[in-house]
């Protein structure tokens, strides 16, 4: 059996360049004080099977540079010739939050000055494709508010859409093409838009069963709990059946996949405890506007989603000790952005 000192070093290792340069590396230690957060006797299962998620879901800096600069090549997103499509193609800066498509548009420049001896400011031709880079789609609001005001205002009569990402979840994934399309009909254009991902998460509530997201199969008795579940809204938590085996082999078994979605559900109602008057979609295992939250377990170097568990990133060490934020330590601190929820990113 691993031992715990072994688990805390894997771990921090895993996550070894998250956030680098805006917060100190993660150390054994610093992963150990996030996990005495929980009763002692579920402590080294935790760590256990975080090791195992975090090994599938954590992206690195390197692994996301290198995904982006395989797509340069690839003959089913630029046909035969690569250079032409990619100097024809026209690179959208139109993020309205945030600075992923900024960090990912710098990683895919410097893969295609390097490959193909192009400028990402230099390409754009009359008929080329139009690119939208991010790292992950979530809710798909993101992209949705983003290309909603690009076609409604900017784009030509007749277009192609490529949104590359390395991953996407699949409900906001359908949610944001079929929102997109409604956009471009009502605006009397044709907009063709293509998404490309190295992998797609099952979050629809029609397959929860085999979903790849934290969705709980039972739910704790205890008293907060059950407090707030009487309160869900129009859209309470549906359990899913376990049994099935999801597409994407993210846990380790049913066991350690429950053993998570258990603690850091309670751990996330004991977060919301904090605050004096949490917002709707603050959601125990993440921002969301159904269940008991997103459940995601994807992050990247540059942040850890509001959409993952809050008991991953919930938590300032250096607020003030009066402040809700010291009650709880993040294992992955969140960058905050001046518009942290808007509720056009959440289909309610």
């Amino acid at each position: 059996m691993t031992k715990r000192t072994d688990l805390l070093a894997s771990i921090a290792s895993t996550m070894a360049d998250y956030r680098e340069g805006d917060l100190p590396a993660p150390t054994p230690d610093h992963v150990d004080r996030w996990v005495r957060q929980f009763d002692e006797d579920v402590q080294k299962p935790i760590l256990r099977e975080m090791d195992h998620v975090l090994k599938q879901t954590y992206f690195s800096k390197e692994w996301i540079s290198e995904f982006f600069a395989n797509q340069i090549e690839h003959d089913k997103l630029t046909g035969s010739n690569p250079a032409d499509f990619w100097n024809s193609a026209h690179f959208l800066d139109i993020q309205q939050n945030g600075n992923s498509q900024s960090d990912i548009g710098q990683l895919f420049g410097r893969a295609l000055l390097d490959q193909l001896a192009l400028k990402i400011e230099s390409c754009g031709n009359a008929g080329g494709a139009y690119i939208y880079l991010d790292d992950v789609i979530f809710t798909g609001g993101r992209v949705r508010n983003d290309l909603t005001a690009w076609i409604r205002d900017e784009a030509p009569a007749k277009a192609v859409v490529h949104i590359l990402v390395i991953a996407t979840h699949r409900l906001g994934e359908w949610q944001c093409t079929e929102s997109l399309k409604k956009v471009a009909t009502a605006a009397g254009k044709k907009i063709k838009i293509h998404i490309w991902a190295a992998a797609r998460f099952e979050n629809r509530k029609k397959y929860r069963n085999r979903s790849d997201v934290l969705w709980p199969a039972t739910v704790t008795d205890d008293p907060a709990l059950a407090a707030y579940l009487a309160e869900q809204g129009r859209f309470p938590l549906e359990p899913r059946q376990p049994g099935s085996k999801p597409k994407l082999d993210i846990f380790s078994s049913e066991d350690g996949r429950q053993l998570l979605e258990r603690e850091f559900l309670m751990a996330g109602v004991k977060i919301r405890g904090f605050c004096q008057n949490p917002n709707a979609i603050m959601r125990p295992l993440g921002f969301s506007g159904f269940g008991v939250g997103f459940g995601s377990t994807i992050v990247t170097y540059r942040n850890c989603p509001n959409n993952a568990p809050l008991a991953l990133w919930w938590g300032d060490p250096d607020a003030p000790t009066n402040h809700p934020f010291s009650r709880w330590y993040p294992l992955l601190q969140r960058k905050t952005y001046e518009r942290e929820v808007d509720f056009d990113d959440f289909d309610l």
